[in-house]
């Protein structure tokens, strides 16, 4: 019984610390997702969750006040020669 407990313990960690989803980028490279504040624009909409902004393929991070929080990515250049 002892070990069954221990994974259902694992898995609810595992759920929990997968939801989170602030400054995770679903699909975008981190750098990506490195755009000043000022220069964001907006890609979600009122009460948008981090999912619903990375399903769109948008970066989502809360963590700057007063700025769109769900935005869009830059787009990685392209060289061409």
């Amino acid at each position: 019984m002892e070990a069954r407990t221990f994974w259902l313990l694992v898995v609810v960690v595992l759920a929990l610390g997968s939801s989170s989803s602030t400054g995770q980028y679903v699909g975008l490279s981190g750098n990506q997702c490195a755009v000043p504040a000022k220069d964001r624009v907006d890609c979600g909409y009122p009460e948008v969750t981090p999912e619903q902004c990375n399903n769109r393929g948008c970066c989502f991070d809360s963590s700057i006040p007063g700025v769109p929080w769900c935005f869009k990515p830059l787009q990685e250049a392209e060289c061409t020669f």
